[in-house]
């Protein structure tokens, strides 16, 4: 309780990221068990994720422990006679009070566990009922996808290798590529993780690389390819034939893509360190890629299932800053699509300031290009969200993490 209460502290400073909190956390306190572990970060992201309602439960002024008690008391339903040896007397009676607390009444960003701020953006593309469904999704923990790495193996032999080893897999809904797991199960000594036949990838991520449709033998650009999930994915769709540039501006980020990429079996991958989106390593490149996957850094709001702590760390100030950079990033990856070129911008943003706005200043300022129906694009795979032409995944409507594409085409010449 006393070591839950105090890493719970930390990352209520929101300094840091949380996993990285807790990550320090377990490695400075190794002796604790797996089950303490799990207990410690289940309950911290328990509370991150219903922050305003534990408050509300436990006064503005709540110290971490309090919140913790309040959090095993109501959000973990603990019986009084769970908290024996480890409470107060004194502890005990204030439990008892905070059992009988009845929140029926709160304002809506209350009642849906967001800072003020952000409720009042998302209601300018949801309704009160809509935005009150999406948080409750936000505040489920995400399942775990996995992606069949298809240079290796096809879904079904994953799947059934999976469940030959006791887990419970399943395919994905929309990705034909995505498993999704029962529970958190250990993978790191799966032979199939090993070996680089599955990768953890979020199903929404992954009909990211279905949005790009890579062709073997192609010219294509992950512009923003971070640790390289999708720049794997791609490379194997293409069936590690043609160039696969990885540009990011994190030398580490890109030191973890290298291991992954031997381990996927691919040899078509390039990774680039870039010192902005203004590089001049990108000039030689221009109007030479078939397609380019933009994938801007956002507010990352869409993944708050797996990063709660980012509705509390994010302001607006941030957020505007970072539109700023998105679209200077979309204009510096249009630059290297050649006539007829596709570009895909994504997000894992559920702002409209980061998603449709950005795209729709974009194709003012850029008559070469115009927008395809992201919808008949996955159509034509076999894939149906049903999300209209612009694509938009949802908790809520998918199961998957938030996310925003656009698939923008450059025309063989230019207009007028």
């Amino acid at each position: 309780m006393t070591q839950a209460a105090k890493v719970l502290g930390n990352v209520l400073e929101f300094e840091h990221p949380a996993d990285a909190v807790l990550s320090k956390f377990f490695r400075e306190h190794h002796a604790l068990g797996r089950r303490d572990r799990a207990l410690i970060a289940e309950s911290v992201y328990g509370i991150l994720r219903r922050l305003r309602w534990l408050h509300r439960l436990a006064g503005g002024g709540a110290t971490p422990r309090q919140l913790l008690l309040a959090w095993l008391a109501r959000g973990e339903g603990w019986a009084m006679r769970q908290f024996d040896g480890l409470v107060s007397g004194e502890e005990r009676h204030w439990i008892e009070a905070v059992k009988a607390v009845d929140l029926s009444e709160g304002s809506l960003a209350e009642r849906a566990d967001l800072p003020d701020w952000l409720c009042e953006r998302l209601l300018g593309t949801h309704d009160e009922a809509g935005l009150l469904q999406l948080a409750q999704s936000l505040n489920r923990p995400a399942p775990l996808d996995l992606r069949a790495n298809i240079l290796k193996l096809s879904r079904d032999a994953a799947l059934a290798c999976l469940q030959d080893s006791g887990l419970d897999a399943a395919p994905c809904p929309w990705s034909p590529h995505g498993i999704r797991l029962a529970g958190k199960p250990a993978l790191q000594k799966h032979p199939l993780f090993l070996d680089g036949s599955v990768e953890v990838q979020d199903e929404g991520s992954q009909i990211l690389g279905f949005l790009m449709q890579p062709k073997s033998g192609e010219f294509v650009v992950d512009f923003c390819a971070g640790a390289g999930g999708k720049t794997l994915q791609l490379g194997a769709m293409m069936r590690s034939a043609g160039r696969l540039y990885a540009f990011d501006v994190a030398e580490k980020r890109l030191a973890r893509l290298r291991p992954r990429v031997a381990r996927a079996g691919l040899s078509n991958v390039h990774p680039i360190l870039i010192a902005h989106e203004r590089d001049a390593r990108l000039k030689r490149l221009a109007g030479k890629a078939d397609r380019v996957l933009v994938d801007v850094p956002c507010s990352g709001l869409g993944t708050l299932r797996r990063n709660p702590d980012l509705k509390w760390r994010q302001t607006p100030t941030a957020i505007d800053e970072m539109v700023s950079r998105q679209q200077a990033i979309l204009e510096a990856a249009a630059k290297l699509v050649r006539p007829g070129g596709r570009l895909v911008y994504a997000t894992c943003s559920l702002l409209g300031e980061e998603n449709d706005d950005v795209v729709d200043a974009f194709l003012v300022a850029h008559p070469e290009f115009v927008s395809a129906s992201a919808e008949d694009i996955l159509a034509r795979q076999g894939i149906a969200p049903g999300t209209g032409e612009r694509l938009r995944l949802s908790p809520v409507a998918h199961g998957t993490d938030g996310f925003f594409a656009a698939v923008l085409m450059r025309e063989q010449t230019l207009q007028g």
